[in-house]
C-alpha cells in the first residue's frame, strides 16, 4: 500500500485483480478457505497465486444469534463497513466465506456495487454446482448448515429458484450438526468422524440425492478428511467453501488445479 496510512493498493506492485476477503466468520473457516485457495490454484511459482487482502474480523456479531434473536447485535452493518474498507484499498473482487452471513449479504452487495467490485456469492456458486451435478433432479438436496442459515432460508430459496427441493434436517440431526459446528470445530476440539458420517448417511436414507455443506465449519471437516473422504453411496456432497474457492480463482483469471476441477 502507499506510504500514506489508509492509502490504496499500488497498481505497480499489486498486479491484480486483488481479492478482498471478509473473514473471521469463523476464524478456522477463513484459514481453511485461504489454504484451499492456494492448493486449488494451478501455480508453478509464488507469483502465480492470487493477491489477497484479508479482513479477519472475528469479533463480528454472531450471525445465527442475530437471525434467531431480533434483540441480538446485527452483523449486517459491520459486514457492510468492512466491505467498504476493503473497497477503499482498491480490491476488485470481494468474497465472504461464511454461509450464514449471506442472510445479510444485501448490504455487502450494495457496498460492492457502489464501487464496481465483483462479489462472488458462495450460495449461488454452490447451488449452481448442485444443479449441474444432480443426476436425479426429483430427489431433494439436503441442507446441512447452522440453525440460523436454515431459519433464514438462505439455501432453501436459492435451491427453489434453481428448480430443486430442499431437505431440511429434523431436530435430532440438526442437534448433531450443531455439535460438529459449535462444540467441535468452533471450539477447536477433535472432530467426530463417525458423527459426521452419520449425518450424511441419515440424509441419504431420507432420500436426498445431494447434500450441501452449507456451513463453512462443516467445510473445515470436509477438508480435514479430503485425503480420505467420507462417502455415502448415492449421495453427492457439495462443499460450499471449495465452490467459493474455485469460483474466486476463476473470477481472478487464474486456472483451477486439476485436483479441484
Amino acid at each position: 500500500m502507499s506510504e500514506r496510512l489508509g492509502g490504496r493498493l499500488d497498481p505497480a506492485s499489486w498486479g491484480g485483480p486483488t481479492v478482498g476477503v471478509l473473514g473471521g466468520l469463523g476464524p478456522a473457516a477463513t484459514a481453511v478457505f485461504l489454504d484451499v485457495l492456494v492448493r486449488a490454484t494451478a501455480a508453478d511459482t509464488d507469483q502465480d497465486h492470487l493477491d489477497l487482502l484479508v479482513s479477519q474480523h472475528s469479533s463480528t456479531p454472531d450471525r445465527t444469534a442475530s437471525i434467531l434473536d431480533p434483540a441480538a447485535p446485527d452483523p449486517g452493518p459491520v459486514l457492510a463497513r468492512d466491505a467498504a474498507m476493503l473497497a477503499r484499498t482498491g480490491v476488485e473482487i470481494l468474497v465472504l466465506p461464511c454461509n450464514t452471513a449471506h442472510h445479510f449479504v444485501h448490504e455487502v452487495e450494495q457496498a460492492a456495487a457502489r464501487t464496481g467490485i465483483t462479489f462472488v456469492n458462495i450460495v449461488e456458486r454452490t447451488v449452481a454446482t448442485v444443479s449441474a451435478s444432480l443426476a436425479d433432479r426429483s430427489r431433494p438436496v439436503a441442507v446441512l448448515a447452522t440453525a440460523g442459515t436454515v431459519h433464514a432460508r438462505v439455501y432453501q430459496d436459492a435451491l427453489e429458484r434453481a428448480g430443486l427441493e430442499a431437505l431440511i434436517p429434523g431436530p435430532a440431526l440438526q442437534a448433531d450438526l450443531n455439535t460438529l459446528i459449535y462444540e467441535q470445530v468452533k471450539a477447536n476440539r477433535p472432530v467426530d468422524r463417525a458423527l459426521y458420517a452419520s449425518c450424511l448417511a441419515r440424509v441419504a436414507q431420507l432420500g436426498a440425492g445431494a447434500a450441501v455443506l452449507g456451513c463453512t465449519e462443516l467445510s473445515v471437516i470436509h477438508d480435514r478428511f479430503r485425503a480420505d473422504p467420507v462417502e455415502v453411496e448415492g449421495l453427492a456432497v457439495v462443499d460450499s467453501l471449495t465452490e467459493l474457492a474455485t469460483a474466486t480463482i476463476r473470477a481472478a483469471g487464474k486456472q483451477v488445479a486439476a485436483d479441484f476441477r
